[in-house]
């Protein structure tokens, strides 16, 4: 370049010179400048791609300025991976290229005397020379680990997309802890509330305050608070109200959600399949009543079937009793009396109408299942009936006691609770915005069954969907409209049962958007039991995007789906030899060499997937197309909350405790 400028300047200046006519000399002049520029951008592009090896250029983006189109989702910027870039990436790690990759000498020496003098008088210096800003020559690199080479591979970023169209196929996000899975989510879930096609619902089992924050912003921005829910098992004086098993299309479903909580493995089955029919019993009772089953009745009367007992003949009877039953009833009650007060050891019940009662239906010979189900419910032992239970009611008791009972059964007609209660079919028709904090790390237990129950009763909702269209049973309603219903589900290994399958396997149908996030793929295993279905989960997402993970294992689910591609090696090959003739004049011959090889690698390896630095990820998207995309750093933005959600987020602060300022 320098040559190309210094000969224009002759041809301009001084033509003659160079023998050249003033029009010859300024046409040399204008071709060399021209050069000169072509070689001065080639030289750019060379020091950028050297700079990127060590260090990217920032890239940051508010909320509002996030991309939101309405057929594409935006990822981040990033590039499609092909050959070229694993073989430059392949390059940067031989030894020769070394000083293109690791930190230079300076900002090495820098880093040892800003932790000599940190402690010292001179500390302010290093606070100078610690400063990530663009005027410091010698700033720090970033703290986002990895190998910053796997991104710099490529120069000409543009717009990573996925096509609406795919997301019904589903989206399975991995990565280790505090890469970057939140900051992936909030841009997703950004996108999906300002898109305004379907309802958004957020599973956040560890309660993270900045999704709260987010989530509820992105609403006020779009006019959508009053479709704004907030669901929180750590805040429920402030909490919306959801009834986890009040809502159904089968009634068998009840006992469904919560017998699915109990273990299944060895003689735990038995007793779980006990409870699941003892359980449907009492709720096919409660239904016939005209009351809608929750937690508190569920335990009230699986902890005592006999007023529930009372309470079903009472209106059963009226509708399918003799003629006179009501005197025989009573006749019946004051011989039971009789024979208690003479003979107490004999009471089988607490109340003597309930032996009258049942006497009275057993003699009917009656072919009702429901009451056929509370009649062997009351003819077991109480001691054995309680070793039956044993697993039940604790799981009961926990879901139903303090607050929390109140806010996972809620009072249908108590007018001075002004916390709202909502259902999926009531979110589904108005589009809402649902966050749902677990709060697992104060119970775990507690967190994985409400959002269990919440995933059943959402397939179940996805069924009805899909039978009959989510305005269904409504005035002009249309049986053929599918909803796009975006759920995200946040380490949703933590909620996931064998409901989850038919979920993720068929709610597509339905218009269900999945995207779930977990670290690896041990935790689904460890989740469900079994490898088997833990692979059918897996093969059920469409679309893979693998941040950095710790396990081999984990990082072979992308790397095994990519084909082998060649890359060019370079050996150089030297020798020597001497000559045996002592009548010629050449003592020895020498010769170098540099063959160039083609070798069939893997496009990734598993040790890239493992070095990736934090932000960043590859995503096989389309039916098996890789791109390399790293996500947009946040910028804060200076919107208010309403005062009872600020004290909440400043409440979740304090036990909520991550690394979420990695990028600064």
């Amino acid at each position: 370049m320098s040559v190309s400028i210094g000969a224009a300047g002759i041809c301009l200046l001084s033509p003659s010179t160079l023998m050249m006519t003033p029009s010859v000399g300024y046409t040399s002049a204008a071709v060399l400048t021209a050069f000169a520029v072509y070689r001065f951008i080639q030289g750019t592009r060379v020091t950028r791609y050297q700079r990127n090896l060590k260090r990217l250029p920032r890239f940051e983006m508010s909320s509002r300025q996030i991309p939101c189109y309405r057929q594409h989702l935006y990822l981040g910027q990033g590039f499609r991976w092909g050959q070229h870039h694993t073989q430059r990436l392949k390059d940067t790690m031989a030894p020769a290229f070394a000083k293109y990759t690791r930190p230079s000498r300076i900002n090495a020496w820098f880093r040892e005397f800003e932790r000599r003098i940190e402690h010292t008088r001179l500390g302010f210096l290093a606070e100078l020379t610690s400063k990530d800003h663009p005027l410091n020559p010698v700033r720090p690199y970033p703290a986002v680990g990895g190998n910053p080479a796997i991104h710099a591979v490529e120069l000409n970023e543009k717009e990573v997309l996925l096509a609406m169209s795919e997301r019904v196929g589903h989206t399975l996000c991995m990565g280790t802890t505090r890469v970057g899975k939140s900051r992936l989510a909030e841009i997703l879930i950004e996108q999906d509330i300002r898109r305004n096609e379907g309802p958004v619902i957020v599973f956040d089992p560890k309660s993270d305050p900045g999704l709260l924050t987010r989530m509820y912003m992105a609403a006020k921005r779009t006019g959508r608070t009053d479709d704004f829910y907030m669901f929180h098992l750590g805040f429920p004086e402030i909490s919306a109200r959801y009834n986890a098993i009040g809502n159904f299309s089968r009634i068998t479903e009840i006992a469904g959600r919560i017998s699915g909580q109990l273990s299944s493995e060895g003689n735990s089955a038995a007793f779980k399949e006990f409870a699941w029919r003892f359980i449907n019993i009492v709720a096919r009772a409660l239904v016939s009543l005209g009351m809608r089953p929750d937690y508190n009745n569920i335990l009230r009367y699986v902890t005592d079937i006999e007023p529930l007992f009372n309470q079903y003949l009472d209106w059963w009877l009226p509708m399918n009793g003799d003629e006179g039953w009501m005197e025989d009833i009573n006749a019946m009650t004051a011989d039971a009396e009789r024979q208690y007060r003479s003979n107490p050891r004999m009471a089988k019940h607490a109340n003597p109408r309930t032996e009258a009662l049942r006497k009275y239906v057993e003699q009917m010979q009656v072919s009702d299942p429901i009451l056929h189900g509370l009649l062997s419910a009351l003819r077991y032992d109480k001691t054995y009936f309680d070793k039956l239970v044993a697993s039940l009611l604790p799981l009961l008791e926990k879901l139903t006691t303090g607050r929390i009972g109140k806010l996972l059964a809620p009072d249908y007609f108590d007018v001075d609770d002004d916390r709202p209660i909502f259902d999926w079919t009531q979110i589904i028709r108005k589009r809402g915005i649902v966050y749902i904090g677990l709060d697992a790390m104060t119970d775990t237990e507690i967190s994985s069954a409400v959002g269990n129950s919440m995933f059943s009763d959402l397939v179940s909702v996805c069924g009805s969907i899909y039978k009959h269209g989510f305005e269904h049973g409504m005035l002009e309603g249309k049986a053929n409209v599918m909803p796009k219903v975006c759920l995200h589900a946040d380490e949703f290994n933590e909620l996931m049962g064998d409901e989850f399958l038919p979920m993720v396997n068929k709610s597509g149908g339905s218009g269900m958007q999945i995207t779930a996030y977990t670290q690896s793929r041990g935790d689904i295993e460890a989740r469900l039991g079994n490898t088997a279905k833990a692979r059918q989960v897996e093969g059920n997402f469409n679309n893979l995007i693998m941040l950095r993970v710790k396990e081999k294992e984990t990082a072979e689910l992308l790397t095994n789906q990519l084909p082998e591609v060649e890359i060019a090696q370079i050996m150089t090959v030297s020798g020597a030899s001497d000559s045996s003739d002592t009548e010629s004049s050449v003592d020895f011959t020498s010769n170098t060499q540099d063959r160039i090889s083609m070798l069939r690698v893997p496009m990734l390896e598993p040790g890239h997937i493992t070095s990736l630095p934090k932000g960043q990820a590859f995503c096989l998207l389309d039916g098996g197309q890789l791109w390399k995309v790293r996500f947009p750093l946040p910028v804060e933005d200076d919107e208010d909350m309403p005062e009872n959600l600020q004290a909440l987020t400043r409440e979740m602060d304090k036990n909520y405790h991550t690394a979420e300022n990695w990028w600064a």
